[in-house]
């Protein structure tokens, strides 16, 4: 096992950065936690800027790599079609359902644990609830089924964008 201390193999100016912070509430602790704490560390070689402007582009970073992430999860993993012209039209599909679902969760999820679902549950338990809709004079109303555990929050995830609208 290597000593990630000793940096003589490393390109010249690569610097280690390691931060210590609390984890989220409610978070679980991984094995490689200390004391309670979480133990981040990445490499870099960029002279340029504080440390903290540095550490906040990692994080950026790591948050555009779940959006690649949670792309896969939606059908980015897959090219289902023949031809290339189809298949890039699925990667449209995938990147507009991928921004619905971040938009969704954003606006409509606020301040609900499902903001932080990743797509698979997302499905299981928001997309999959059995409705019926039914058109009345001209309006188009949506039933959706009592049994599910989540249907208020559907609900409420349906009526909060339109509160949110201006005027």
């Amino acid at each position: 096992m290597t000593d990630l201390k000793d940096l003589t193999g490393w390109p010249p100016g690569m610097r280690v950065i390691v931060r210590k912070e609390r984890p989220y509430p409610g978070a679980r602790l991984r094995f490689d936690d200390v004391d309670g704490m979480r133990i981040t560390a990445f490499a870099t070689n960029t002279t340029r800027g504080q440390l903290a402007d540095r550490e906040l582009r990692h994080r950026r970073r790591a948050r555009c790599e779940d959006r690649i992430r949670l792309a896969k999860d939606t059908g980015l993993n897959n090219l289902p079609l023949k031809t290339f012209a189809a298949n890039r039209i699925w990667c449209a599909l995938v990147a507009l359902a991928t921004e619905i679902t971040a938009w969704m969760q954003l606006l409509a999820l606020h301040g609900h644990q499902a903001r932080r679902w990743e797509p698979k549950k997302l499905r299981y338990r928001l997309f999959s609830i059995p409705a019926t809709v039914a058109r009345t004079g001209q309006r188009v109303v949506l039933h959706l089924s009592g049994r599910s555990a989540w249907a208020e929050l559907t609900c409420t995830g349906l009526t909060r964008p339109a509160a949110l609208a201006p005027g």
